[in-house]
């Protein structure tokens, strides 16, 4: 079996090649960790120590275990459906992967094909080249958890309120093809990253229907009140596995003196979110921090100020999922936490589901 060995650099990512076995050796496993552990931000990993142990007890150890070992990590394929690629199923499952989500979903369609493994590393990526479509989409099997919590059907006027880099986009039109799409990304560079996304996944009929927007997330519900089905508010948040690898401490200082100001502009997303949905639609809340701050908080906040908007039970996802991926314990019924652990490295993520049920 081939893995893919990255080891983090002053440089950047630097490709070691691939090994032909499913785990480390031991010999390898500790001059990785070695080069790679002196690459974690320790200011970053004391902050998330108190935090963390506060918030997760127990499970915090694990999950820094994991967090901080970036040799175990797991990488996910999704499939492209708009892309024929013959043999590259049984390629995958000559190399140990499987398909995901076995387990009876409440939502999983049938175009919607997606490979992981147990053991660690990465299939290769493929390069963009324009004019052609990429055969799969590389990425952490949790994030399309926040997809399948949507449940975008065919002709549904979707909104896709943090767009960037577009995995999720992409996998939206892996389940459905929606009336109007609309993604939106407020930065310029991360923008020009989803249009190069979108173009490398799907084809020109269906990129036609979709409208790619650098519009402030906050103004999208008073520019366009009640007209979306499903929204997506895919929220800017602490990374938890980027932070404990900045390269440079003193914007890690700064990034983790600004951190309590996400959580106010994660509401005031929320709440331009809730505006943008006509009654009757539903949205889904996510990120990719163990935050409580950035999660439940948030979500209880909008609760609480929003009397148009009403939990969603997404337990019944939960129970199907709960055999590939570790789930935090104690959560509600509306919402869901993915906790990274070795053998299932999958998150973090958090994703909560509301629904508005009139116009005031």
């Amino acid at each position: 079996m081939s893995l893919v060995i990255l080891v983090r650099t002053k440089e950047g990512l630097l490709w070691l090649g691939y090994f032909s076995f499913f785990f480390l050796s031991p010999q390898l496993e500790r001059k990785a960790q070695g080069q790679l552990q002196k690459r974690i931000c320790r200011v970053v990993l004391e902050h998330f120590e108190k935090q963390y142990t506060a918030e997760l007890g127990d499970a915090w150890s694990r999950v820094r275990d994991v967090l901080t070992s970036p040799w175990c990590w797991q990488h996910a394929l999704l499939l492209n459906r708009f892309s024929q690629s013959p043999g590259l199923e049984s390629s995958l499952a000559e190399q140990g992967y499987q398909p995901a989500f076995p387990a009876a979903l409440p939502y999983l369609p049938a175009a919607f094909r997606c490979y992981t493994r147990t053991a660690p590393g990465r299939f290769p990526a493929q390069k963009h080249q324009p004019g052609r479509l990429k055969d799969y989409y590389l990425l952490n099997a949790a994030s399309l958890l926040p997809v399948l919590a949507l449940e975008v059907e065919d002709g549904e006027n979707v909104l896709d309120l943090c767009a960037a880099p577009g995995g999720k986009a992409v996998a939206i039109l892996q389940c459905a093809c929606p009336g109007n799409f609309h993604c939106n990304e407020y930065d310029d560079l991360r923008s020009r990253w989803l249009e190069q996304t979108i173009e490398s996944f799907i084809p020109d009929p269906l990129i036609n229907l979709i409208r790619v927007s650098k519009l402030d997330g906050r103004q999208i519900g008073d520019l366009q009140p009640e007209f979306y089905d499903k929204v997506l508010v895919d929220a800017p948040c602490s990374n938890d596995r980027s932070w404990l690898f900045s390269a440079d401490p003193q914007e890690a200082v700064l990034r983790l003196m600004q951190r309590k100001e996400l959580s106010s502009l994660q509401f005031q997303l929320l709440r331009s979110a809730v505006k943008a949905l006509h009654p009757g639609g539903s949205l889904v809340y996510s990120t990719c921090t163990l935050s409580k701050a950035e999660n439940s908080d948030v979500i209880n906040l909008i609760l609480n100020s929003c009397r148009n908007v009403m939990p969603v039970d997404i337990s019944g996802m939960a129970r199907g999922v709960s055999q590939e991926f570790t789930l935090l314990s104690g959560m509600q019924q509306h919402e869901l936490l993915v906790l990274p652990e070795k053998g299932r490295a999958w998150g973090p993520m958090y994703v909560a589901k509301l629904e508005k049920v009139s116009s005031t």
